[in-house]
């Protein structure tokens, strides 16, 4: 019997896209403390309401402000107004799954840019689909907690070096 995380080994990726594999040890009681001075903005999408639950108290423990949507349609309507530094996505939604909105994110202009995580159970296909649909990072359900916050850690402070590079080669000639 294979193990399901075996195809991180088989499946070829590009440069840059990390794969977390994790097993959560169950849920631990988790208590909502105020960090001053966000670490970035998430938004978290989801249409499980304990899971979207989850990923919010965690990021919002490391300092993250977090904005949730319940699927990718909603995803789309509510992204030009949140502006995020990064997003999660689930792959099975109602209306539009993960990979079709990761799709709609990639092919606007406006939200091409912002880093993306699949929060999944991450099959073989599922993650071959996200590649195509350009997704920076997967995490496997179940996770550890601690494991998400390094994921998305890591997109915002990538998604901050690629701002400040462009900033800094658009001054002066």
């Amino acid at each position: 019997m294979r193990n399901r995380f075996e195809w991180r080994e088989e499946v070829g990726r590009p440069e840059g896209v990390e794969v977390a594999k994790t097993r959560t040890r169950g849920l631990r009681a988790t208590y909502p403390q105020v960090v001053p001075g966000a670490s970035g903005r998430v938004l978290v999408v989801d249409d499980n309401k304990v899971i979207r639950q989850l990923i919010k108290v965690n990021l919002e423990l490391e300092g993250f402000e977090v904005v949730t949507a319940n699927d990718g349609a909603e995803c789309l309507d509510v992204v030009h107004r949140v502006c995020p530094d990064a997003i999660t996505l689930d792959v099975v939604m109602p209306r539009l799954d993960g990979f079709g909105a990761a799709a709609r994110l990639r092919a606007d202009p406006r939200t091409r840019h912002v880093p993306l995580a699949i929060v999944s159970a991450c099959t073989q296909h599922e993650v071959e689909a996200a590649i195509a649909a350009g997704v920076d990072a997967f995490l496997a359900k179940p996770f550890e907690p601690a494991e998400l916050v390094k994921v998305v850690r890591r997109l915002v402070e990538r998604k901050d070096r690629r701002e400040r590079k462009g900033a800094s080669a658009g001054r002066g000639v």
